[in-house]
């Protein structure tokens, strides 16, 4: 009937309606039309399992593949075993490209140890990728998840990888996981049904059709204390059953443990009754995990396991099927494991250790379980598994087996050195939270000054993604200035390290601590990262000198190109507006994480390209890297990143005319977050909001959101040193429309007069262009050419175009139309580039106004865009056209958001007269 049981040939699963509804629904969105991954949550019993199989049937009428995984207690430490479980009826994916099946072979095959090289995550994700979408070209497939919250973390990763790239590919994913235990992957990013407890009429009837239901106020107590849980319903007749038999009808009321407590009671209940071999047989599977039923059966010579499983089988705790052996639902495995004592535990994982000696991996978690204590050769083991899992890309395996083996290790700096190890590991495997768990028991292992200090520069990295940036430099800059005299790389590293915190903070106090304590630190350290760090302190003025350390940055990235050195200069000539450059060493550092397999890390460095890329023009680039960077910093729990890539997302829908998703968006970026301790987050996100209002024709409100990012000093001054600066232009545009020039005009003359002597050619054309707007006299020409005329700003090719739109409409409004309209044209063409709508627009009609001719400022329709025009001037929905030409409909909205500015329309009606007025080309 229902519960946390699987029994998939049953006909009804009571109380289910709203869930089966939501699976249903997921099933039918193979094609496209809709969200494709659903994560099922509930606590222990909930019934997620019989939701699960019901969706495997409801896959198999439907002619879908099914690939199914059930996660495992006794496999969360190895690598990987989740993915191979899930992905093995398809391997080795022999019809896929040579580098797609090396890295599956690597990964799964038996002899991915030959391979010299190690294998990196993104190539083993886009195997797994490959491998899927190769399989669904033949037949759409279900994925099926279950009991994700024992999946290993390397797994967890994969699949996020893959949940987050099944648009276009006829696959829908169904992940289930107790309610406290969704992997971060999958815990706020997609669809989530929580199976909550039943309603007291399901519960009721899901009672009452137990084959010996309980009546009166036995009755009342079961649905008391089952709250709702049908395993709890189905579980608790059997208890009252065994209670009247056994002593006289006392029943199993009264108890006061919590329910999943109570629950795994009730299963390791059955224990007693059955025989010692049995019960032998299933200690052993429960302590292997989702072993085969051979390591059973290897572990036990002198035991008929298949005969001493029977009597279980009939009890209905396991299944033995397809040569392994299932338990009714993972609970089964926990009661049965948690029932026996330590020493009949160890005994079950020493067996099964003798019967794994061709699978070391394995055969070191088995020893390590049965560790009585300290005990270094299987610590060695471990770190050697750990080893092993690094070289194949599991980053987070080996954080796994490290953390483990320094729990094993006598010596306590060998235990202190595996345990930083670990925190390295999870550092690049993704997990911040995780690597300042271990990194902060460091401290408490040794007394050797460089690992303490060691981890607490992974310690206060892991604070400063979390946007703790008070925490993480009140670690770093410790580091820092007690490493300045004894161990000066080490303290130039922390103070690398807390630039990143410093700038994203934006507080003065801690820029003059960074200038103060570099000034302790020998001159003759790493050029690159003294570079970053002189930068944040002050990217304005003393630029000669800024330059002088880039070039020596740049020079010893040219003798040694290492990890660090490119991350130090990506940043720095980011800060410093050499963004074209910070464009191409960016990039060149995400090359080298990918090969060097380093997940976690991607994510700022990213987040820092895609900024890189929307100043200098590449939006559609900037986009994707943001996405990119989105959904990696969700995943590694990057909170900084996670909110800095979402903000740029809206600014991007803001400058594009979607404001009210942009608002939508933007509020969602920093929902829980203090953007009082992350001033440059702050400044992005009145960015975003400012210019949503802008395009939306509210001046004011814009105004008031671009005029926040300054202070409201008698001499104001940028809010954030650095982001600030770069929205002045703008601040000045809403302050003409909104009548606030005279205030607009104090924020922008003490902004210049800060700058002096020498300010980038970007913030030059910047202050040109406020000023020009600012000013109502004919001296505006002078500062609007300013802007204009320095080949240099063609690096910025939005900012630009906004001051050849100004200056064209200034031109217009003087007679001067010729000249009008060379400017406008070329800031059409740049905003017709970047899809930038409300400027598009803007040009467009200022272009008219100004005399030119010509058919459709906005761009010719494509063949495609003229047909999916057609049929929504017809009235046709979205998902009608779709249907109609065999497209998404998410392929046929993108394609009306380029038709809508060619026609220059705002609006779905105006469709039809727009289109006779284009006429047929």
């Amino acid at each position: 009937m229902h519960g946390g049981t699987d029994h998939p040939r049953e006909p009804r699963i009571l109380g289910r309606t709203a869930e089966l509804g939501h699976v249903d629904r997921l099933l039918a969105a193979v094609d496209g039309s809709g969200p494709q991954v659903l994560v099922l949550t509930g606590e222990p019993g909930a019934g997620k399992s019989t939701l699960v199989d019901r969706a495997a049937e409801r896959g198999r009428e439907l002619g879908l593949g099914i690939l199914r995984v059930r996660g495992s207690e006794g496999e969360a430490g190895l690598g990987l075993s989740g993915v191979h479980q899930l992905l093995h009826p398809l391997l080795p994916g022999d019809g896929l490209p040579a580098a797609q099946r090396e890295a599956l072979d690597r990964a799964f095959g038996p002899d991915g140890a030959r391979y010299e090289l190690k294998l990196d995550q993104l190539s083993l994700c886009a195997g797994v990728l490959g491998l899927v979408t190769e399989a669904a070209a033949r037949r759409p497939l279900l994925l099926l998840v279950d009991d994700a919250q024992w999946l290993d973390l390397g797994s967890v990763d994969v699949l996020g990888f893959l949940a987050r790239r099944l648009e276009g590919r006829p696959v829908v994913l169904l992940l289930a996981a107790r309610e406290d235990g969704v992997p971060a992957r999958f815990d706020r990013d997609f669809p989530q049904v929580t199976v909550g407890p039943l309603s007291r009429t399901a519960a009721g009837l899901l009672l009452d059709a137990q084959p010996d239901p309980p009546r009166g106020k036995a009755r009342a107590e079961i649905l008391r204390q089952a709250a709702g849980n049908p395993l709890a319903l189905i579980e608790l007749p059997r208890a009252l059953a065994r209670g009247r038999s056994a002593d006289g009808g006392q029943g199993a009321a009264g108890t006061t443990l919590p329910l999943t407590a109570r629950l795994e009671n009730l299963f390791a209940a059955d224990l007693p009754g059955l025989p010692a071999p049995t019960r032998q047989a299933l200690l052993l599977m429960a302590a292997a995990g989702a072993a085969p039923l051979a390591d059973l059966i290897r572990a036990a010579p002198d035991l008929d396991v298949v005969r001493a499983l029977d009597p279980a089988e009939r009890a209905g705790l396991v299944r033995v099927a397809d040569g392994r052996v299932l338990p009714r639902h993972p609970l089964v495995r926990s009661a049965v494991y948690h029932a026996a004592s330590f020493h009949e535990r160890r005994q079950a994982h020493l067996a099964l250790a003798a019967a794994l000696t061709e699978e070391p991996d394995r055969r070191a978690w088995q020893l390590a379980a049965a560790a009585t204590g300290q005990d270094a050769e299987v610590a060695d083991a471990l770190a050697e598994s750990a080893e092993r899992a690094r070289d194949r890309g599991g980053y987070a395996a080996a954080a796994t087996a490290l953390e483990r083996a320094a729990e094993l290790t006598p010596a306590p700096d060998l235990r202190a050195r595996r345990l930083l190890t670990a925190a390295q590991a999870a550092m690049f495997a993704g997990h911040p939270q995780w690597v300042g768990e271990m990194s902060g028991r460091v401290g408490g292992i040794t007394e050797d000054p460089r690992l303490r200090a060691e981890a607490s520069l992974l310690g206060g990295w892991a604070l400063g993604v979390t946007l703790r940036h008070e925490d993480a430099l009140a670690l770093l800059l410790g580091v820092a200035e007690a490493c300045a005299a004894p161990a000066p790389g080490l303290a130039l590293d922390a103070l690398s390290t807390a630039a990143t915190s410093v700038y994203n903070s934006g507080a003065p106090y801690y820029r003059e601590e960074l200038r103060r304590i570099g000034g302790l630190i020998d001159e003759d350290g790493d050029p690159a990262g003294r570079a970053w760090v002189r930068a944040v302190v002050d990217p304005h003025h003393e630029r000669p000198l800024l330059a002088r350390h880039l070039e020596d940055g740049l020079a010893a990235l040219a003798r040694a190109e290492t990890l660090g050195n490119l991350t130090a200069l990506g940043g720095t000539t980011w800060i410093l507006d050499e963004t074209g450059q910070a464009v191409r060493i960016l990039g060149r550092t995400m090359d080298v994480l990918r090969r060097a397999g380093s997940a976690g890390t991607n994510a700022t460095v990213t987040q820092a390209l895609a900024l890189a890329l929307f100043e200098n023009g590449s939006w559609a680039a900037a986009k994707d890297a943001a996405d990119e960077a989105f959904w990696m910093a969700t995943e590694a729990g990057a909170d900084n990143v996670t909110a800095g890539a979402r903000v740029l997302r809206a600014t991007l829908s803001a400058l594009r005319g979607d404001h009210a998703a942009a608002r939508t968006q933007a509020a969602e970026a920093v929902h829980g977050v203090d953007l009082r301790r992350s001033l440059s987050l702050q400044v992005r996100h009145r960015y975003a909001l400012g210019m949503a209002a802008f395009v939306a024709g509210e001046h004011e409100d814009a105004y008031e959101q671009l005029r926040a990012i300054f202070t409201r000093d008698f001499r104001p001054v940028p809010v954030h040193y650095h982001a600030s600066l770069y929205h002045l232009g703008d601040l000045a545009a809403a302050a003409v429309r909104a009548g606030r020039a005279d205030d607009a005009r104090t924020v922008a003359d003490a902004v210049a007069h800060a700058l002096k002597p020498d300010p980038s050619p970007r913030l030059a054309a910047v202050l040109s262009r406020a000023a020009a707007l600012l000013t109502d006299t004919d001296e505006a020409e002078r500062h609007f050419r300013a802007a204009l005329d320095d080949p240099a700003t063609d690096a910025w090719p939005f900012e630009k175009a906004l001051a050849r739109l100004d200056f064209g409409e200034w031109l217009r409004r003087r007679r001067r139309s010729v000249e009008a309209r060379a400017h406008l044209g070329a800031a059409l063409e740049c905003f017709q580039r970047l899809d930038a709508r409300p400027w598009t627009e803007r040009a467009a009609a200022e272009l008219r106004a100004a005399g030119a001719s010509g058919p459709s400022v906005g761009g010719e329709l494509t063949p495609q865009e003229r047909q999916i025009a057609e049929l929504a001037a017809q009235g046709l929905t979205n998902r009608d056209i779709a249907a109609r030409l065999y497209l998404s409909p998410r392929t046929v909205g993108y394609h009306l958001h380029k038709v809508f500015p060619k026609l220059g329309i705002t609006a779905r009606a105006q469709l039809r007269d727009a289109l006779s007025a284009d006429g047929p080309r």
